[in-house]
């Protein structure tokens, strides 16, 4: 009995002395409810929240310990690279809105909002989110900085000059207060996307700063930090909001220009759809009904979203999956028409691309994993079989 006793400790005492090792291999800081607070207000963090048993997470590891061995070369700000787990640290989960593994959110230094990162999980597009979050240009930014006769960034407007630079012609403003995190993250991406338009006279990039124009705020309708209003001939013409990255920053000026065809090519789109393709095309008159049996998948997406275009192949691909399956539907809904923008609002759509799951009539969970096919596959699947398998109970 002695010698099992003295073999079961030793065991257990290399177990934990390989765990202490494999620890201190990984740059990767470990927090829990006692000590995230008092971490996230020294640095910047981008944290995983995750649970040991979750596939998906078991995958993303290696490519997050990577990240933590490589995010201060690749980026000129202080970040550390961290995770939670949540089947131990379950208050904290919670009071972070964790429902999906794993979720991955970005803190800014000091600031209690969070950002989450709702894209491709590959080295690149985290390092990628990273900096735009951070408001650091990249490489091909910095050329353009460096040129003889720089491009200027945003135009810095006032009670002053507003409305006589607003009173003709088309303009995309920032309503910001210099406090606001997320504003002072998306700082950088906002000069460089006026820079990025430059040289083109049809539109302007301004900000206003609402601590200083409180008046000028009031008068269109600020509540929150920052505000990305489209302003034509002095009159607001629509709200931006999607994802806050370059790419998608950029697409919004083309689509509302409408210099690129691109509402024309979402009309296409859009009456495609409606004829051969296995995707349902969910509006806000026909939602509850769409969604009232069976299991649906939706995707709310807008037509100018980079990342709604490069997974829109994908999606059709998973609705030819589900042809002839009885009780389950791919469907979208695009948010930029009409009374579907409120319908998204209603739904709590947040940002583009975001898929939703319901199950006769009730919102289920939303999708965060991987946008391969494969993955969305599989997570459809397994609410189908386990709503089958309570039916034939």
């Amino acid at each position: 009995m002695g010698y099992c006793t003295f073999f079961a400790i030793t065991l257990l005492l290399k177990i934990v002395a390989g765990n202490e090792a494999d620890a201190g291999t990984s740059q990767v800081v470990k927090l829990d409810g006692d000590n995230f607070s008092t971490e996230l207000s020294k640095n910047h963090h981008f944290v995983m929240f995750f649970a040991p048993w979750c596939g998906h997470c078991e995958r993303l590891k290696p490519t997050w310990a990577e990240l933590a061995s490589t995010v201060q070369s690749k980026v000129d700000e202080k970040v550390v690279i961290a995770e939670v787990d949540c089947t131990t640290a379950t208050s904290l989960c919670s009071q972070q809105d964790v429902t999906g593994y794993p979720t991955l959110k970005f803190f800014s230094k000091g600031v209690t909002e969070s950002q989450r990162h709702r894209g491709p999980r590959d080295l690149s597009s985290l390092l990628s989110f990273i900096k735009e979050t951070l408001g650091l240009p990249d490489n091909k930014e910095k050329v353009v900085e460096t040129n003889t006769e720089p491009l200027k960034g945003a135009v810095d407007l006032s009670e002053d000059n507003f409305h006589e630079h607003v009173a003709s012609g088309e303009h995309f403003v920032k309503f910001f207060a210099p406090w606001c995190g997320h504003c002072q993250k998306m700082a950088g991406t906002w000069d460089s996307l006026a820079q990025s338009i430059g040289h083109d006279n049809s539109v302007t990039i301004g900000k206003v700063d609402c601590t200083q124009s409180r008046n000028l705020c009031n008068e269109f309708d600020v509540k929150g930090y920052p505000t990305l209003l489209w302003i034509k001939d002095g009159k607001k013409v629509e709200k931006y909001q999607g994802t806050r990255t370059h790419e998608d920053l950029k697409a919004f000026i083309e689509r509302m220009k409408g210099g690129d065809g691109e509402a024309a090519e979402a009309k296409t789109e859009k009456t495609t759809v409606t004829g051969s393709s296995p995707v349902v095309q969910l509006v806000d008159s026909n939602f509850e009904n769409g969604i009232a049996s069976g299991v649906t998948f939706v995707k709310f997406y807008a037509p100018w979203c980079g990342h709604c275009k490069r997974m829109s192949p994908t999606w059709d691909e998973l609705g030819t999956k589900f042809v002839g399956k009885a009780g389950v539907k791919i469907a979208k809904v695009d948010c930029t028409e009409g009374s579907n923008r409120q319908l998204c609002a209603d739904q709590k759509v947040n940002g583009f691309p975001t898929m939703f799951l319901y199950s006769n009539g009730a919102k289920v969970e939303e999708y965060d994993g991987n946008r391969s096919l494969d993955d969305m596959y599989f997570f459809v699947a397994k609410l189908l079989n386990e709503k089958q398998e309570k039916d034939e109970l």
